[in-house]
């Protein structure tokens, strides 16, 4: 998987593959799925919902490029996989999902794995966890017509958000970095994630 779906298709980030590499991803997966979990696209995890493919999850671990100091938000846990990659490189992760169910499992994969600095919260993740932040790094992983306000709000100075952006049918993943007197955007390139459900209307946009 690391060699053919990720590394030759340009994410060569050496403690990201390390982190993939360590990571189990049949754990994540329904046990009907185990055999697919290496596969080279997205598999349903239960509640309308999936797991990124190995080489999207790659990509934006790579570009958020977490430190070992950083603290890191994550919004919609899902399976948990995302989540436990970013844990093994980030100094703590904040995870928030909408759903039970999904939050239930992940944190029971957190405990297989030893993966003691994760917190979970099942809320919207539209507004962040204002109690955790600042955050060196937020990833979201669900698309949004705009990026919603409070995480810009939650983001350090020198942190990096990463957000598909778009609808149903068209979405680009948007890279937002925070500097002293506003944000920078820059895009890379297309993806395909479920909607982030959230309780903000998103009507007024945001721009960085």
């Amino acid at each position: 998987m690391i060699a053919t779906q990720i590394a030759n298709r340009g994410v060569r980030n050496r403690r990201v593959l390390a982190a993939l590499a360590r990571t189990p991803r049949e754990w994540f997966v329904p046990p009907t799925l185990a055999a697919d979990a290496y596969e080279d696209a997205p598999l349903p995890i239960g509640n309308g919902q999936t797991i990124s493919q190995p080489f999207v999850v790659a990509l934006m671990t790579a570009v958020l490029a977490p430190r070992r100091r950083d603290a890191v938000l994550e919004i919609g846990t899902g399976s948990g996989y995302q989540t436990a990659i970013l844990a093994r490189l980030a100094a703590r992760v904040a995870t928030v999902e909408r759903l039970p169910d999904l939050l239930v499992e992940a944190e029971a994969r957190f405990r297989r794995l030893g993966l003691t600095n994760i917190e979970t919260r099942l809320g919207d993740g539209a507004r962040g966890w204002p109690e955790r932040a600042p955050f060196q790094g937020i990833l979201v992983t669900a698309a949004a017509p705009r990026i919603p306000a409070p995480l810009l709000e939650q983001l350090a100075v020198g942190g990096r958000l990463v957000i598909p952006l778009g609808d149903l049918a068209t979405q680009e993943l948007v890279i937002v970095t925070r500097g002293a007197s506003g944000w920078t955007e820059r895009r890379a390139g297309g993806v395909r994630f479920v909607p982030l459900v959230s309780s903000l209307a998103f009507t007024e946009p945001v721009e960085p």
